[in-house]
């Protein structure tokens, strides 16, 4: 039976990893510092004989390379993903992305484990010149500490990779919805009406183009990845082929909820520094190995507010 640790395992997709994995029949081990993760996410995998929970930071480096005895695989996606606020608090990104990777990478190293599968992300492009955007497109100027922390985790492993033999799958994600879902505009556009159903504020002008992918696909794209990845260090795009602008999302988000609110926007082609105004990735690569999405955007986005709505006691547990 293969032994695998999840970080970030409390977490929006690190849960519902964690519970497709049991469902595969991998003896899983979470690593959480629950600092945004939610317990909640987890009852059904602890009531499994092969889940085992450690509470702990990625920071602290002994609890980490105890919790990887005897670990073959290694899912990392812990990760401060604050873009907004990144510029406020700029050690965080370091800290909790490039620095965890590197915990990451050395408790790998000192227990022996040859696999990673790296939660990257499509903002490390940037404000890129060619769409949709393949894993080859020239590197822009890092638009995001986010996004540069990210690239720096990846850079780390694909030289441990050289340096000791390990086989790293990178997967750089557009931004994900669906259940367990507790950051980003669905969930803040569905409490903003939740609490004032007569008006929403919109950040920028409504007109930015952003991509979205269902969590099960892209747990599924993970897991296939790492099947069908030969080589010793590899890339994929996830996402789907399609875009939507921010004031579609608006449309389907009060359709569900059956609100007409006023819609106050701030203006600009950007909410906030580092907010890309036009995100569309080139999924070809993983495409050519098999995988394919199941969801349309607007199919992601109903099912994520479907799930919001349902569990009200989200949005208590992230205030």
């Amino acid at each position: 039976m293969q032994r695998v640790l999840v970080t970030g395992a409390a977490g929006f997709i690190g849960s519902n990893l964690v519970d497709r994995l049991l469902a595969d029949g991998y003896e899983v081990v979470g690593y959480d510092n629950f600092s945004t993760g939610q317990r909640r996410f987890l009852v059904d995998a602890n009531a499994s004989p092969r889940f085992s929970m450690v509470e702990g930071d990625l920071l602290d480096q002994p609890a980490l390379g105890a919790a990887m005895k005897a670990v073959d695989t290694v899912f990392h996606l812990s990760a401060n993903a604050d873009i907004r606020f990144g510029t406020l608090h700029p050690r965080r990104d370091l800290d909790q992305n490039t620095i965890a990777t590197f915990n990451v990478l050395e408790a790998m190293r000192a227990n022996e484990v040859k696999r990673i599968a790296f939660s990257s992300t499509g903002s490390v492009y940037g404000e890129a010149k060619v769409i949709p955007t393949p894993e080859d497109a020239p590197f822009p100027v890092q638009t995001s500490l986010y996004g540069a922390s990210k690239l720096a985790g990846e850079g780390l492993i694909a030289a441990y990779c050289e340096g000791y033999e390990m086989q790293g799958v990178v997967f750089r994600f557009v931004s994900i919805l669906g259940e367990r879902y507790t950051h980003g505009h669905v969930f803040d556009f569905v409490h903003k009406l939740q609490q004032d159903p007569t008006k929403l504020s919109v950040l920028g002008n409504g007109q930015q183009r952003k991509s979205y992918l269902y969590v099960q696909d892209c747990i599924d794209a993970v897991l296939f990845g790492m099947k069908n990845s030969q080589d010793r260090f590899s890339i994929y795009n996830l996402g789907t082929d399609e875009y939507c602008q921010v004031s579609d999302s608006i449309d389907w988000i009060c359709q569900k909820l059956g609100l007409a609110p006023c819609l106050q926007y701030s203006g600009g082609d950007r909410g906030w520094i580092g907010d890309n105004p036009f995100i569309l990735l080139d999924c070809q690569k993983i495409r050519a190995l098999g995988w394919k999405p199941t969801l349309t955007i607007r199919e992601g986005v109903e099912r994520t507010v479907d799930y919001l709505r349902g569990n009200g006691w989200v949005f208590e547990a992230r205030n």
